[in-house]
């Protein structure tokens, strides 16, 4: 059995900010066909600051707590310093991960990239090419 942080297994257990926005300024969705992962970020923006994002996640544990602290650590921020969220920052703030679950956190990361980059779209910018 993996071992979980207690930080990973309280945000598997009381994720937050679950659910989608309707109306959302950007969604971004990625999915590892191999684990069985799929991962969907809906954000709000409101005058460049993210007001509220929400989040689907099909996947096990470390997928999940993955979304709901990506999801607590970019509410409130601006589009670019959400995007400099990397994958290891969120494993960091959920107290680590397996080395076997740290694509999980790797999704986090690229389905707020494909959300910021929907929301650009949609607004007349261009997408942020990844590094």
């Amino acid at each position: 059995m993996l071992n979980y942080s207690e930080k990973v297994m309280d945000h598997f257990k009381s994720p937050r900010n679950v659910g989608e926005i309707k109306d959302a300024d950007g969604v971004g969705e990625v999915g590892n066909p191999q684990c069985g992962d799929i991962m969907k970020i809906y954000l709000k923006v409101d005058n460049n600051i993210i007001t509220d994002v929400k989040f689907k996640t099909f996947g096990c544990a470390a997928a999940i707590a993955s979304s709901s602290m990506a999801t607590e650590l970019i509410k409130g921020k601006n589009i670019d310093e959400a995007w400099e969220l990397t994958n290891k920052a969120v494993a960091e703030a959920l107290d680590g991960l397996p080395p076997i679950k740290m694509h999980c956190s790797v999704l986090a990361e690229e389905a707020i990239h494909k959300a910021i980059n929907d929301y650009r779209v949609k607004h007349g910018l261009e997408e942020i090419k990844e590094k």
